[in-house]
């Protein structure tokens, strides 16, 4: 009896530690989660900034893009949407008239697109990502009575099951490619059509500093990405799901015998091409549209991510650059009554100056001394490019800045409903400096000819002549 209680106590005991052990154990990680960092999207500050200030974020994009590839004035202006986007006329009557003959609009096809569409469409995408195996995916159509059956469906808002067998694979891909054909306006839009020509455009240089045929992977990623940023958000979404279907049926090209160029060449014109035009009006840039394409499946993954250089502006737009926040918003966050001196980093460059609301303008603090910066930077990357004439072109470009003062005239050239970027130049004082207006430097480094920063979007803004920096 005694052995018996004697092995129950040790028994409890036992016990008893073990529960103290698990107790000290969920204590011990209850206080290291509670000092670990909170763990967030890395675009969070991206995406704030496009709802909450959305002509800032544009030009912020703008910019970026703008030193990535070089737009000319009416190419700019149709990537902003300024003028209406100059694309190939059709020469051939056959092709017009069969897009006339397309059957009838429904509440999907040929529909402008919608997130309602999307939700109809996502369907054909699940139901395709189940079967990449399918030799020719894309490329064999499909029965046309099933197709005509399953648009019906579509048309109509139906929740379809495509697992029964009713339907094939290649009907869902040849319905799929039916759907992106008869948008109203290509999902990648007409308004970016030249500024992806130029983004394919884009490739390494030599040691001499010569363009060299070999295409620059990282700037291309950067530039799409960019880009990416601009389009609406139900283009963009729709685009993802598309991109990422192609991506995975290219993983699978052994099998399905489709790579990411066969796959370019079946939707080029589904998702790029200008409405309305047949091969032959495309002439050279049908190999530069493919081969973008292609570029587009085998990078989708690193695509609609925001750049680093966009995620840094954007997060000390919101918590730290006391030169892009309002002294109210820094006092607010300090909990001050002045706000704390936050140092600015030499990396970020401001494409425009955020507006200070209230009835009369205020004075920016240290923005001569943050732009000089930003501008000392950009003249010492032109000047480290190799040796070549593009490089004595951009210095010129630096030098023969003039001196412009700000006119209160709405039809001033530098107004922002009528300029056009037309050079390096243009782009620097337009985009990267916006409406900042700061007090004259001495030494001929940077002139300026206010000290307000104005509040009236007519006006132009004042224009640094950057006459050549120290390095």
């Amino acid at each position: 009896m005694k052995m018996a209680a004697v092995d129950c106590t040790q028994q409890s005991t036992h016990e008893l530690k073990r529960r103290e052990t698990r107790g000290c154990v969920f204590t011990s990680m209850e206080t290291s989660n509670i000092c670990q960092p909170v763990i967030f999207n890395p675009d969070f500050f991206v995406e704030r900034l496009k709802h909450e200030h959305p002509q800032t974020f544009t030009d912020l994009v703008l910019a970026h893009l703008t030193r990535l590839i070089d737009l000319p004035g009416e190419e700019f202006a149709e990537l902003t949407g300024d003028c209406e986007p100059r694309m190939p006329s059709s020469t051939g009557f056959l092709r017009s008239f069969n897009f006339l003959r397309r059957k009838e609009k429904g509440v999907i096809f040929g529909a402008p697109l919608t997130e309602e569409g999307i939700a109809q469409i996502y369907q054909l995408i699940e139901y395709l990502s189940k079967n990449l195996h399918i030799e020719g995916l894309f490329r064999v159509p499909g029965h046309s009575l099933r197709q005509a059956a399953l648009r019906e469906m579509l048309n109509a808002g139906a929740e379809i099951d495509l697992e029964t067998g009713d339907f094939h694979p290649n009907d869902a891909a040849s319905l799929l490619k039916a759907y992106l054909g008869e948008l109203p306006e290509p999902l990648l839009m007409h308004k970016h059509y030249h500024a992806h020509l130029k983004i394919g455009e884009l490739t390494l240089f030599d040691e001499k500093g010569d363009k060299t045929k070999t295409p620059d992977k990282e700037r291309q990623v950067e530039a799409y990405q960019l880009i990416f940023m601009l389009l609406p958000p139900a283009n963009r979404s729709l685009l993802k799901l598309l991109l990422d279907l192609l991506y995975h049926t290219a993983r699978n090209q052994r099998v399905n015998k489709m790579s990411a160029i066969n796959l370019a060449t079946m939707f080029a014109p589904q998702i790029i091409w200008p409405k309305n035009v047949m091969a032959c009006d495309l002439q050279e840039d049908i190999e530069k549209l493919n081969n973008g394409i292609a570029f587009l499946i085998r990078h989708s993954q690193k695509l609609f991510k925001a750049p680093p250089s966009i995620k840094e502006y954007a997060r000390i737009y919101f918590t730290g650059s006391k030169t892009l926040q309002s002294k109210d918003d820094l006092m607010l966050v300090s909990g001050t009554k002045e706000p704390p001196a936050v140092p600015q980093p030499a990396s970020i460059v401001s494409p425009c100056t955020r507006k200070i609301s209230g009835n009369s303008s205020k004075k920016l603090t240290d923005t001569g001394t943050y732009t000089e910066s930003a501008l000392r930077e950009l003249y010492h990357q032109v000047n480290n490019m190799p040796e070549s004439a593009k490089k004595k072109k951009l210095i010129r470009q630096f030098e023969k800045q003039p001196l412009v003062t700000p006119s209160p005239d709405p039809s001033s050239p530098f107004s922002r409903k009528h300029w056009r970027s037309r050079s390096l130049g243009g782009i620097i004082k337009k985009k990267v400096l916006g409406s900042q207006i700061s007090s004259g430097k001495p030494n001929g480094k940077v002139h300026r000819a206010s000290d307000s920063c104005s509040d009236d979007n007519s006006s132009g803004g004042a224009v640094l002549q950057v006459r050549k920096l120290p390095i």
